[in-house]
């Protein structure tokens, strides 16, 4: 297996320790943890696979470093790259816009040629709409750690055992 980027931001709290457990996942020489705050287009290219936490801000929006990374992404060329998200939000508190984030990156990596894997059921969850939510299924993987943190252990070792059949 290449060697997989794990991008997330070192001081986002809940996503940081959701990293830290899907690191746990994978054999430490798997995985490559890169701080997403200081993220440059040169060092996302170096990669093949990766895994991204993209929790989602206020009103359904991308962090700030998710969105400043952007302009910078969308002018990289992604073919042959292969994406999982991961994602961290509220389905309580933001019915309307759950888990938001990973749909929006889903949709830019995609624009720019990239392969998203990582597909998870809505099973269990609870919300009135989410740009992660297509053909019946979420974008990656769901993380409510406001309402559901018991699961949150099962749902990596289930997402990340997927993973691995698909990052070659």
């Amino acid at each position: 297996m290449k060697k997989i980027a794990l991008i997330y931001s070192f001081n986002s709290n809940k996503t940081r320790l959701a990293a830290d457990k899907i690191a746990a996942e994978f054999s430490e020489n798997e995985i490559t943890k890169v701080n997403a705050e200081t993220l440059t287009g040169k060092e996302f290219i170096s990669f093949d696979n990766y895994i991204l936490g993209v929790p989602t801000w206020f009103d359904g929006e991308l962090p700030n470093y998710w969105d400043e990374f952007v302009p910078e992404l969308e002018d990289l060329d992604l073919k042959g790259k292969t994406f999982a998200i991961f994602g961290l939000g509220d389905q309580v508190g933001y019915p309307e816009n759950f888990v938001d984030g990973i749909g929006i990156m889903a949709g830019i990596l995609e624009k720019c040629g990239g392969k998203i894997v990582g597909e998870t059921s809505t099973e269990g969850y609870t919300f009135e709409s989410s740009s992660a939510f297509r053909n019946g299924k979420f974008l990656g993987l769901v993380l409510d750690q406001e309402n559901q943190a018991r699961l949150t252990r099962s749902r990596i070792k289930n997402w990340v055992s997927e993973l691995k059949q698909n990052f070659k």
